[in-house]
């Protein structure tokens, strides 16, 4: 008896993820595309033996996906016509790099055409990303559906640098993820660069009283104010997100404990206390900070929202 109700079991089970279509499972390309998670990582791999930028570009593109109609490639798909996509939209006009997921797609389609998603290529991406940068690994669930719509107007939904605790909770929360998936995935910060538009806000004219946010370290504030100034700035004048920009660890945490987040957005962790205590226990303990980013992440990258596999990363079938 307890046999036949493990397999009705197992029956449900499968029919219950036929019938969504929305499930994602670790195995769900063994038997169809057994070799993707080896194609994908030699392509991020070569990509950022090449370029060092490139790690944080594909896990700040994942992201970028993610929050706009799930983790589904739409941020992926070129501007056609008059319909402006998500990669014009004011946040993602810096996000770079798309050849590198394009390439990673050219190669699983010469192994196992028509089979895997640009979503799913997206997501195994920013975690080899992490990894190469010295972060941690975890195994990403698999079997998300490339989206057929990409608005720029829709990017106006990215939770901004310059937010608030409030609006990063709001921002968070409406997409099903907690106070220490925020604190944990903010820790991406760890790797890459920003321009001077995202942190401006802090160093020049930031309220009617200060000039400089004050809750910013005053020589930290000062070097930011040389790198961008009021008048005459270079053209692509930004900073670092942490002197070891290319290294996936916990500085980030440290750094705002020393009044040194670059944005608004990374200093505003501190300014409630659940938020607080965790930025303290990661800043306290690497091993702390990627596992919960482990976690964050699966969470994160399983916001699903496509409908189909596509053929080209870049254009709907």
């Amino acid at each position: 008896m307890m046999a036949v109700m493990v397999a009705f079991l197992n029956l449900i089970t499968v029919f219950s993820i036929v019938s969504t279509g929305k499930s994602l499972s670790l195995n769900y390309y063994e038997k169809t595309c057994p070799e993707l998670e080896f194609i994908v990582a030699k392509a991020v791999k070569d990509a950022s033996a090449r370029d060092k930028t490139v790690p944080a570009a594909l896990l700040r593109m994942h992201f970028h996906d993610c929050f706009i109609r799930g983790c589904d490639a739409s941020v992926l798909l070129n501007s056609k016509g008059n319909n402006k996509a998500e990669k014009d939209g004011p946040p993602n006009v810096s996000l770079h790099a798309f050849y590198v997921i394009n390439a990673a797609k050219k190669a699983v389609e010469a192994s196992c055409p028509g089979v895997v998603s640009c979503a799913d290529i997206l997501a195994l991406s920013a975690r080899d990303a992490v990894f190469l940068s010295g972060g941690p690994t975890w195994d990403v669930p698999k079997g998300r559906k490339d989206g057929r719509k990409s608005k720029a107007s829709e990017t106006i939904q990215l939770p901004a640098p310059t937010f608030n605790i409030s609006q990063l909770q709001k921002s968070f929360s409406q997409r099903g993820l907690s106070m220490e998936d925020l604190v944990a995935l903010s820790g991406g910060h760890t790797l890459g660069f920003s321009h001077c538009s995202s942190f401006r806000n802090r160093i020049h004219n930031f309220d009617t009283t200060h000039d400089v946010d004050p809750s910013l370290n005053p020589s930290f504030a000062a070097k930011l104010k040389s790198i961008c100034p009021l008048k005459n700035q270079a053209k692509n004048a930004g900073t670092i997100m942490d002197p070891s920009s290319t290294t996936f660890d916990n500085t980030y945490y440290k750094l705002i404990l020393q009044r040194k987040g670059l944005f608004s957005s990374d200093q505003a962790l501190l300014d409630n206390p659940n938020t607080k205590r965790l930025v303290y226990k990661f800043a306290n303990s690497q091993k702390a900070f990627y596992e919960a980013f482990a976690k964050s992440m699966i969470k994160m990258s399983s916001i699903n929202g496509g409908q189909e596999v596509r053929k080209d990363c870049r254009v709907v079938n």
